[in-house]
């Protein structure tokens, strides 16, 4: 997943994914599995739905959990920020999906009627793993490095 070059708390860590996807005139299958598609182990899977036009999601970053998140029906946006940097994914395929390494920043918006954003995470929840305020963020992430 990583490029060379790339760190975790960077955003240049984090990257597209493309998950198989079996084409079939019935209905297509997408399918997922831990250290293989998605680079941990998947210990909890979480989704958001029924979320207001207009609203948002996110607004905190992990120091410890990877996540993929997939678009499972409809369309959002997730901006990535790494306290440099900020990247804009628009997520709107269920076989793809957008891998976020720990230490970056994350929001998401432009929910479309109906989405369903799924998440897998390398950990089970432990707020302790949060960080809720960006300004502690940028401070911890720049004294990491």
């Amino acid at each position: 997943m990583n490029s060379g070059t790339s760190k975790i708390g960077e955003i240049a860590s984090c990257k597209l994914v493309r998950l198989p996807k079996i084409s079939d005139p019935r209905g297509n299958l997408t399918y997922v599995e831990g250290n293989d598609h998605v680079p941990f182990e998947i210990q909890r899977v979480y989704y958001l739905y029924d979320v207001p036009v207009g609203a948002e999601r996110g607004g905190h970053a992990h120091k410890e959990l990877h996540q993929v998140i997939i678009a499972m029906s409809g369309s959002f946006d997730v901006v990535l920020d790494d306290g440099q940097t900020k990247q804009r994914y628009h997520l709107d395929r269920p076989y793809r999906g957008l891998y976020v390494c720990p230490m970056i920043w994350r929001e998401l918006d432009n929910f479309s009627t109906g989405s369903v954003c799924m998440v897998l995470a390398s950990e089970r929840y432990d707020e302790g793993d949060y960080y809720r305020d960006y300004e502690e963020y940028v401070r911890d992430r720049d004294a990491a490095l």
